[in-house]
């Protein structure tokens, strides 16, 4: 095989129990650089049947002992498999910015932050730990006891691949589950160097395998990683339109589901808030990744009180950036992801403006290449008001006060992530539990994450929550198990 990190057309093979096969007649796709149009890596395109054979492989794992393995020897392969995302960080984040466009310095923070989750978990093998619970029968021990569930498929998207991809996939494995990545269409060698990784971290066959496919084989090679009898849980990291079908088709056949989805993350800025410090963690969170990350700020909702003044630091800040090459170590913002990323947001910008808002900055596409964009004057009238933009715009809604601002806030069916500026902490942290959202940072960018957080949303972001001991309520199982050590009476 070809490593997905070391020629200019790679190949991305299935990995399946271990070793790289082609796909069921060897059918393979070319993946393109969306900027220039030059290949980029040849994939193996995944049909239903590899997609069942890629759970039979982790079934297979699992019942040759990865859950029985010692604590000790799966923390030793997800520490050796962070030392080597760390060692081939140059190369990885070189792939990842051509298949997604990102900048240099997303790409690197991934392949760090996902290191990073591969320690955690590694930290995590020994907290499955389990309870004695009192018993009214004399002579009776009851146990609560945590064990894995079984195969989980992780299905992540491009985004941010290296995160999401590793932890789609990393605490499962801790907690003595086997896996199936599910790669995503757009950063399939992305996600391969992850397994690569976990294999020559020495994680046994079968026990983290691959699935690539072509886009329009994509439901048919998702239905059949949900439908397999094996399948235990499935986690998606996507939109809430897919995530509604996958949380169906799971529901089908009673297989549990972690579902992290859409965001239309509020930023709320008071009246008595630092507008500098806002501005500046209003601009990291609408524009980092040009937008394109769960947790963007997606709602500026500023009191009217000094809305003016805001708005003008902030498309200051905006104008500022740098928008170009993603290889240019000087670029802040690269291109969007697609074609259609540049039609969506052009879209949201129009009809904001046909709706009174005012594009202060930025507004005007260049191919893939989108500016920093601030809008004024908007209102619930505009499909941007509730819309995830998923791009590098910063919509500002004034309102009067902290209660119309908490309002606003929730008037939208997500709730991922929140941020609220204040100069009373005090007072942030009242509003904050008002504001329906999994995470809320109180003078902090609603970008945020670390490995050992409890990461999740609430409505129609989704439900469950990664990281750290969070995780262990959704990859684990629950059991009660009795020994009886005196004799019973039974009424019959």
């Amino acid at each position: 095989m070809t490593s997905t990190t070391e020629s200019a057309v790679v190949t991305v093979p299935l990995r399946i129990g271990g070793d790289s096969v082609e796909a069921a007649g060897g059918r393979y796709i070319v993946k393109t650089r969306r900027l220039t149009g030059e290949p980029i890596a040849r994939v193996a395109a995944a049909t239903r049947a590899d997609a069942e054979r890629a759970v039979a492989a982790a079934a297979d794992a699992a019942a040759a002992g990865w859950a029985a393995t010692s604590p000790g020897a799966r923390r030793k392969v997800l520490e050796r498999a962070a030392a080597l995302l760390d060692e081939r960080s140059e190369a990885i984040s070189a792939m990842m910015g051509k298949e997604m466009g990102a900048a240099a310095s997303w790409c690197h923070f991934n392949v760090k932050l996902a290191a990073g989750m591969f320690r955690e978990a590694a930290a995590q093998v020994y907290s499955t730990v389990g309870q004695v619970i009192p018993s009214d029968v004399p002579g009776l021990t009851a146990l609560a006891v945590r064990e894995p569930v079984g195969v989980v498929v992780g299905i992540a998207p491009w985004n941010a691949p290296v995160i999401l991809g590793v932890r789609a996939i990393a605490m499962p494995l801790a907690y003595g589950n086997t896996v199936v990545l599910k790669a995503s269409e757009e950063t399939p060698a992305t996600h391969a160097a992850i397994i690569e990784c976990l294999i020559d971290a020495g994680i046994p066959a079968g026990a983290a395998n691959l699935v690539t496919n072509a886009a329009e084989d994509a439901a048919e090679v998702v239905d059949a990683l949900i439908a397999h009898k094996a399948v235990r849980c499935v986690n998606f990291t996507g939109s809430t339109t897919v995530g509604r079908i996958i949380a169906e088709k799971a529901g089908k056949h009673l297989t549990r589901t972690v579902l992290e989805l859409g965001g239309k993350a509020p930023f709320i800025v008071l009246a008595d808030a630092d507008l500098e410090a806002a501005a500046a963690a209003a601009s990291f969170g609408a524009f980092m990744n040009q937008g394109q990350i769960c947790m963007s700020t997606e709602r500026l909702i500023v009191d009217r009180a000094v809305a003016a003044d805001f708005t003008k630091i902030l498309a200051e800040r905006a104008a500022k950036l740098v928008v170009g090459d993603p290889e240019d170590p000087r670029t802040q913002l690269g291109p969007l992801v697609h074609e259609g990323a540049v039609a969506h947001v052009q879209a949201l910008v129009a009809d904001a403006v046909a709706h009174g808002a005012t594009v202060v900055t930025g507004g005007v596409a260049d191919g893939l290449y989108y500016p920093p964009t601030v809008l004024s004057g908007v209102t619930s009238a505009a499909r941007i008001y509730s819309e995830e933009s998923f791009g590098p715009l910063a919509p500002i809604i004034e309102v009067d006060g902290a209660d119309e601002a908490v309002r606003v806030a929730n008037d939208s069916d997500y709730g991922l992530s929140a941020a609220l500026f204040t100069g009373d902490v005090g007072r942030g942290l009242t509003l904050a539990q008002r504001i329906q959202s999994g995470i809320c940072h109180i003078n902090g960018a609603t970008v945020h994450d670390e490995a050992q957080m409890p990461f999740g949303g609430v409505k129609a972001s989704g439900f469950g929550r990664f990281g750290s001991s969070a995780a262990l309520e959704e990859f684990t199982e629950l059991r009660w198990i009795t020994v009886s050590s005196d004799d019973r009476h039974y009424p019959i």
